[in-house]
């Protein structure tokens, strides 16, 4: 005889070992509890259980869609956006077209920048990616280098959108 497959959705994994702990007759603790829960479900643990299940970063498309206007059909940043949030999102797409793990001059990096923009003004730039830590500068100017580091969801996902009208 076949056994049929039940699933459970439970919304709040620490109200409900709390309900089951209560029920028993020598319960555990609660987060030796939460990891029996964990793993009786197929995780290792309650933290994989957790690190799996994370939520997934939503985009607010409409700040990515404004984002994007400041970009031309080749790609290229076309001119400087007034507010901040939007200025910082669009530096991200610059940011992501500059070699990894490299040292540049000043000279070299603001080449780099003036090939992606149309606007031509690289130390603006250069000053917006060190303002938001994710280039850094010898204190001299001398060298630059990008800090690696992951994007936020709408930097990836302006950075799509600018690639695909490439």
């Amino acid at each position: 005889m076949s056994r049929d497959v039940v699933q459970v959705k439970i919304n709040d994994l620490s109200q409900f070992a709390k309900t089951l702990r209560s029920e028993l007759q020598d319960p555990p603790s609660h987060l030796e509890l939460l990891g029996m829960v964990a793993r009786a479900a197929g995780y290792r643990n309650f933290q994989h259980l957790r690190a799996v299940n994370a939520p997934v970063p939503q985009t607010d498309d409409k700040k990515v869609a404004q984002a994007a206007r400041y970009f031309d059909a080749a790609g290229r940043m076309e001119r400087w956006p007034q507010k901040t949030s939007v200025q910082y999102l669009c530096v991200w797409v610059i940011w992501a077209q500059l070699p990894p793990r490299t040292a540049m001059s000043e000279r070299q990096i603001s080449t780099r920048i003036n090939t992606l923009t149309a606007f031509r003004d690289a130390a603006r730039i250069r000053r917006t990616m060190i303002e938001m830590r994710i280039f850094t500068r010898e204190l001299d100017g001398s060298n630059y280098m990008r800090v690696e580091q992951p994007m936020p969801p709408e930097a990836q996902a302006l950075l799509a959108e600018v690639q695909s009208r490439m």
